[in-house]
């Protein structure tokens, strides 16, 4: 499993499934370690690169801090809204960020998502693990085009941090 055939970026999407409640994503980006915490940690940075090319994204909550809430709105090219929440697990400035990921229509089936920020000079490598509760929630998220998704949004994350000015190696 690797979502590399999705992707036109310099660095692409690797995608591994460590145990059968676990996904495990790594990924590199040619932006420095604060921009792509900001990028992760700051609303009007996520709603022009989390979801897909062809939705649009809405943050209606962040609050990133230890048991604060997230809430997500994303819109389809239908007008559907889906709508997905949280909350923060662990928050360590620009070293690692943890929360907890279910969307609302299927509520029950939380995620735990834990995110490293790798430091890698001009370079940071983003090494996020998704923690299911079971084997049958892992593969139903895997089956749903979680892979495909991912790479695409990362993309657009690679986009938005050249954009605002972080060197392209």
């Amino acid at each position: 499993m690797s979502a590399t055939t999705h992707s036109t970026a310099r660095h692409k999407l690797h995608v591994t499934m460590p145990t059968d409640t676990e996904v495990r994503m790594e990924r590199m980006f040619d932006a420095p370690r604060q921009l792509v915490w900001d990028a992760f940690t700051k609303a009007e940075m996520l709603e022009k690169w989390w979801g897909l090319r062809s939705t649009t994204t809405k943050v209606e909550k962040l609050e990133v801090r230890v048991g604060g809430k997230y809430r997500f709105l994303q819109t389809d090219p239908t007008g559907t809204v889906h709508a997905f929440r949280g909350e923060f697990t662990a928050v360590s400035p620009i070293d690692a960020l943890g929360y907890t990921f279910e969307y609302e229509p299927m509520a029950g089936h939380i995620v735990q998502d834990d995110v490293t920020f790798e430091d890698h000079g001009r370079q940071t490598k983003i090494v996020a693990v998704m923690t299911f509760t079971s084997k049958m929630d892992r593969d139903g998220m895997v089956n749903s085009g979680m892979e495909y998704g991912a790479a695409e949004s990362y993309d657009m994350l690679d986009e938005l941090l050249a954009e605002l000015g972080a060197s392209v190696i």
